[in-house]
């Protein structure tokens, strides 16, 4: 696996890599355009955050989009996971963080929040996302002192 800084050139293979995780993960149909999701990335996601790949055979296997206190996006190509690559990319964003980072991911999605948990994240509140209709979850990691 090779860890590296995402490039425009990735844009094309992680727009539908995103989408076929989260709906795998999540067990619903992304409602929206891919054009829309493309350009929320590069609007809302890619300006206020690291984003960095990780590839597999130079085939996208995942990302992630964090900041100094909170993870945005960790998407592991479906078929891929279980296999080191949410840690790794978890990690990275750990070691950059300012002691703590929170993150959010939907309730239904029971692979996550089990992985986020074996990472040391615990939930800090419920809620419910409207413009999805779902039921989520805010974890809190701290770094040990």
């Amino acid at each position: 696996m090779e860890i590296v800084p995402y490039s425009e050139d990735w844009l094309a293979e992680l727009i539908p890599m995103w989408r076929a995780s989260f709906e795998a993960a999540v067990g619903v149909v992304d409602p929206h355009p891919v054009e829309e999701q493309r350009n929320y990335f590069l609007e809302q996601v890619l300006p206020h955050n690291q984003v960095v790949l990780a590839l597999v055979k130079r085939q996208l296997a995942g990302f992630i989009a964090f900041s100094s206190e909170s993870v945005d996006q960790l998407y592991v190509r479906a078929g891929y996971q279980g296999s080191g690559i949410g840690s790794r990319l978890l990690a990275l964003a750990k070691n950059n963080a300012g002691g703590s980072l929170s993150l959010y991911t939907f309730a239904r999605n029971g692979g996550a929040r089990a992985f986020y948990e074996k990472q040391g994240f615990v939930i800090e509140a419920c809620g419910h996302e409207a413009s999805w209709g779902l039921d989520d979850i805010r974890y809190r990691w701290t770094a040990a002192e």
